[in-house]
């Protein structure tokens, strides 16, 4: 005759499995959080300068240089950018990070760099609606993230 009730909880062999399996997820994904995170950053670091770095000194010099080069400069920065964006999701995603969650990541950390770069770079100041914005794209990295 079987039990009148199933074994649930802590005591439960299956219980044990899922823990166990949960646990080496987890650490595999603490392992492969700081790469990931690194690896996103240098990434985000060359595409800002790639996209905005013709722009310092202002329109009059930004219009002065050759088009042609700006573009070639541009493509030859974001192609290392690729280099460094494509194994930090591969990393990530082997990892246990969601899609979802790479992207929210690369783009809180975008805002980030962007915006150290707008103000020691191009020498613009931060307002309320850039902290507005940070704190929106922080919000959905938090929705993401926890509980996960």
């Amino acid at each position: 005759m079987p039990p009148p009730f199933r074994m649930r909880g802590p005591a439960s062999p299956k219980w044990k499995c899922r823990a166990a399996c949960w646990r080496g997820e987890r650490q595999r994904a603490k392992s492969a959080r700081m790469p990931t995170l690194v690896l996103l950053t240098l990434s985000n670091v060359f595409m800002t300068v790639a996209w905005y770095w013709h722009l310092k000194g202002g329109p009059e010099v930004a219009n002065a240089r050759p088009l042609g080069w700006v573009i070639l400069i541009s493509w030859l920065l974001a192609g290392i950018e690729y280099m460094l964006a494509v194994p930090a999701n591969r990393i990530g995603y082997a990892s246990g990070w969601t899609p979802g969650q790479l992207k929210i990541a690369q783009e809180a950390i975008a805002l980030t760099v962007f915006g150290l770069f707008m103000v020691f770079v191009l020498g613009e100041a931060l307002s309320w609606r850039h902290v507005a914005a940070f704190a929106c794209i922080l919000a959905a990295a938090g929705f993401l993230f926890v509980g996960r």
